[in-house]
This record gives structure tokens, C-alpha cells and sequence, in this order.
């Protein structure tokens, strides 16, 4: 359970945050008298075995003791990363991926996000992203709110109903969830809300790979900020995937690329440098707020 305390608002009644920027570090040069702030993150790529819990657990505890994770990163899994994408929900969804995670989070001091599938009131499946902080605590759970029609995903799962902006601790942090990389206007509302980092975990079949690394780059570009991607690689009994994890500075520069195999992405995000360039280039400022519409989003209070 999530005890942030939030600000749920409508983008209407928003101002265009200004720049807070976060450009990567190979982006801008660092300037005198600024102050650095830098987050540390990992995504973790890797072939998810089908509808195991146990066995994706200890694929993720191994990584992340192969990597030496320093205290205070941010680590981020793929969608559904400890199930693959099933939709057999008598099968995964229980509590055990919210109680490993929080455990996972406190033992290593790590800002976590796990993806998994929650059922709702009314029986059916929520596609689920949750950060959890180095303490432990669930801090906001984001649920997927494009389900991936094409294939057969909205026919047991519905789509969320807000988006979330969370603190963590120097950043804001918008998690996505895979389909969601093809509506811009999502992210759009939540860099209007704040959003420094898009933290994205993925099952992105093969067949269109060469999208997912095309999108993301444009979405960095567009928002002017980072954008952490995790895909995972391997086979499910359905679909192939390519893995091609990324993670994108705001000037779409690529500061960490994965192949399809399974494998740690690490980066420092240049949170400094983020804000430095959207005060240098204000194109934030520009959009036209009234062609977005209205949409929740939730966003810590101050």
C-alpha cells in the first residue's frame, strides 16, 4: 500500500513548469557556481521466466549483487518483470512481488521500481509500476493506461486513470509502462507536471523493435529529459524480444545502449545539466497547453 501523501491535479490548472532541466552528463559542460546533482540508475535487462516468481526474483538478486549497486540508486525492472506477460491472473497476482521488492529495496537502500499485474474491484487486471524507496515504503504505483489492444492485453486488463510524478529524491520521476512509449500526450501532461526522468519498463516483441528505439529517442528530444528504458530479452511462449534497453539524455543523445543479451545499463543522470538546458532552450514554455486536454496526475505535496 502507497502512503505518499499526493496532490492529485488536472493539467488545466497547471502553469507550465518552468526548466528544471537534467541534461545528460556529455550533454552541456558544467558551468561555474552551479550546483551538481546527479541520480544514479540501473536498468536491468533480462530473459523473464514465464509465470515464476521464485526463479525472476533470484535472476534480479544476482544482478544486482553482480553490479554493487551503490546505496541511493534507482533501479529499474521490465514490465511484468517477474511473470512475463501473462494474463493468467489467478496465476500472478498476489502479494509476493510487492513484499520482495519492498524487502529488496530496504536491504540494497535502493530507489526500486518492479513491474506486475494487480486485480481490481472488478475482477480484472491492472499492469502495474510501483517505486519503492530505499526505507522500504511503496511511494506511488502507476498503472498502465494504454492496455496493448493489438495484442489482446485490454481484454483482461483496464487501463489506468492518472498519471504520477514522484520525488526520488533529487528528480522527478514519471514511471511508463511499454505501450504507453506511443502516446506522446502522456508525456507531454507529466513533464507539464514536473517530470524530469521517464523510468519505462518494457515487453517489447521483436517484430517492431526498430520503434522502441526511434520513440524513446524522440521522446527524450521532445520533453527535454532522460529517459531510462528497460525491455527484456528472451522468449515467452507467444512472442521474441530483443532486449535494446537505452538510456537517453534531453538532447536525445544515447548515454547507454543494450544489445539482446541479458545485461546491467548503468548511468549517472546529470540532473544540473538537465536544467541548465531547458533555461537555455525554453521549449517547453511553448506548448499549447488547451490541445492536451485534461487528465489526472498525481504529484507529491510540498
Amino acid at each position: 500500500m502507497c502512503r505518499a501523501k499526493r496532490s492529485r491535479q488536472h493539467i488545466r490548472e497547471l502553469q507550465c513548469v518552468p526548466p528544471p532541466a537534467a541534461v545528460g552528463s556529455r550533454c552541456e559542460p558544467e558551468s561555474p557556481g552551479r550546483t551538481l546533482r546527479r541520480m544514479h540508475v540501473l536498468a536491468l535487462q533480462y530473459d523473464i521466466a514465464w509465470e515464476d516468481k521464485a526463479a525472476n526474483h533470484r535472476r534480479v538478486e544476482s544482478m544486482l549483487e553482480e553490479a554493487d549497486v551503490p546505496p541511493g540508486s534507482f533501479v529499474l525492472l521490465p514490465e511484468l518483470g517477474d511473470t512475463g506477460f501473462s494474463f493468467n491472473l489467478d496465476t500472478i497476482v498476489d502479494e509476493q512481488t510487492q513484499q520482495w521488492a519492498s524487502d529488496l529495496a530496504r536491504r540494497y537502500r535502493i530507489w526500486l521500481q518492479p513491474g506486475y499485474a494487480e486485480r481490481g474491484s472488478d475482477g480484472r487486471g491492472r499492469n502495474c509500476a510501483a517505486i519503492y524507496g530505499p526505507d522500504g515504503e511503496c511511494r506511488t504505483v502507476y498503472r498502465k493506461v494504454h492496455p496493448f489492444s493489438f495484442g489482446r492485453e485490454i481484454e483482461h486488463f483496464t487501463g489506468g486513470e492518472r498519471l504520477v510524478v514522484e520525488r526520488c529524491p533529487d528528480a522527478a520521476v514519471s514511471p511508463m509502462i511499454c505501450y504507453d512509449l506511443r502516446f506522446p500526450e502522456l508525456w507531454r501532461l507529466a513533464v507539464l507536471n514536473g517530470a524530469e526522468v521517464f523510468t519505462i519498463g518494457a515487453s517489447w516483441p521483436s517484430p517492431r523493435q526498430s520503434h522502441w528505439r526511434a520513440l524513446l529517442i524522440a521522446r527524450a528530444i521532445e520533453n527535454q529529459a532522460y529517459v531510462v528504458a528497460v525491455n527484456r530479452v528472451g522468449d515467452d511462449p507467444h512472442l521474441s524480444y530483443l532486449g535494446g534497453s537505452m538510456i537517453v539524455d534531453p538532447k536525445g543523445e544515447v548515454l547507454a545502449e543494450a544489445d539482446d543479451r541479458p545485461q546491467v545499463l548503468e548511468a549517472d543522470l546529470d540532473l544540473s545539466n538537465l536544467r541548465h538546458w531547458r533555461e537555455k532552450f525554453p521549449g517547453l514554455g511553448d506548448i499549447h497547453r488547451e490541445l492536451l486536454g485534461s487528465f489526472p496526475v498525481d504529484v507529491p505535496m510540498t
